[in-house]
């Protein structure tokens, strides 16, 4: 399995780290790419030219940790029987000696996607930083909504493996080149119907410095993601098919809605009267908001039930 594996590692201000991680690579892969992302940290090119396995490709700019990792990618769909590309953070935070369990589950069992969770071990939870542990777990929530895959969680664990054929099927342009990468992969993995497993592994923090600037991190992945839920919603229920959530949309929404606007002009009007509002107003405004509330949780059950990870 080892020759069918290429291992993409963008580079950036990590020099401390990036020949430690290249030697645990060379465990499990032929072909190390590793991405220099105009790094002020110049890589160890001496060190690294005497690994005939290692090849060094340089970004034509600073293109973000994406960026890096979708020019690594398409360099790697180039090489010869390569059948599946593993993403490795060149920071040492991510355990090498996942990448098999990572690699069986795309090229013998078959899946789109096998990716970490680092929430899938109690133990491991402890070693993540509190304020970390508790952004990933609300950002991972809208991150179920956004890209469809229910089962899933801790999308913003970087530590993947993608098959070959699904990243040549990507359209680059519309996955993200900074931190929102891997949610916005799992988001277009989504319109090739791709499965995905998730392994759990601890987490791993050590003195390296992060580049993520962390308090930016929920307002960025938030709108994000509702750009991605507005855009998977469209494509899934209105452009590409038409089925029974589309009428759950098409009549949820506008009765949900209209019952609260319809309610709160009501209460208004008659709050600005000092009267009372009529209890037939209050009743129509009530059953709009049930039965829509009603059919969009239909619509969230059928999206559910809709989850590529449940294709036979």
């Amino acid at each position: 399995m080892k020759e069918k594996i290429a291992i993409v590692i963008p580079y950036y201000n990590a020099q401390d780290f990036i020949l430690k991680v290249v030697e645990k690579a060379l465990m499990f892969s032929d072909a190390i790419i590793i991405v220099n992302d105009n790094s002020p940290q110049p890589l160890p090119i001496k060190e690294l030219d005497k690994i005939s396995q290692v090849i060094v490709i340089k970004t034509p700019e600073n293109m973000g940790v994406g960026g890096a990792t979708k020019f690594g990618f398409n360099y790697a769909t180039s090489i010869e029987h390569i059948v599946a590309v593993v993403k490795l953070d060149a920071d040492d935070q991510m355990d090498a000696t996942y990448i098999p369990s990572l690699a069986k589950a795309v090229i013998v069992d078959g899946y789109a996607m096998a990716k970490g969770n680092r929430f899938r071990d109690f133990k491991a939870l402890k070693n993540m930083p509190v304020v970390r542990r508790m952004g990933n777990l609300f950002l991972s929530f809208l991150s179920k909504i956004s890209t469809g895959y229910w089962n899933c969680f801790d999308f913003n664990n970087g530590f993947l493996c993608i098959a070959t054929e699904n990243i040549k099927a990507f359209d680059f342009n519309k996955i993200s080149n900074d931190y929102f990468f891997e949610t916005s992969l799992i988001s277009e993995l989504y319109f090739q119907r791709g499965k995905i497993k998730e392994i759990g592994m601890p987490a791993i923090y050590g003195d390296e410095a992060s580049n993520m600037k962390l308090f930016q991190m929920p307002i960025l992945f938030s709108v994000n993601l509702f750009k991605k839920y507005i855009s998977r919603i469209w494509k899934s229920y209105f452009m590409y098919d038409f089925n029974i959530g589309s009428i759950y949309i098409i009549f949820g929404w506008p009765l949900f809605l209209g019952g609260v606007i319809f309610g709160s002009y009501k209460w208004y009007h008659y709050a600005l009267l000092e009267k009372f509002t009529p209890v037939g107003t209050i009743m129509i405004s009530a059953l709009l908001i049930i039965v829509g509330f009603q059919l969009l949780l239909q619509a969230l059950q059928f999206d559910m039930q809709n989850n590529p990870n449940n294709d036979r």
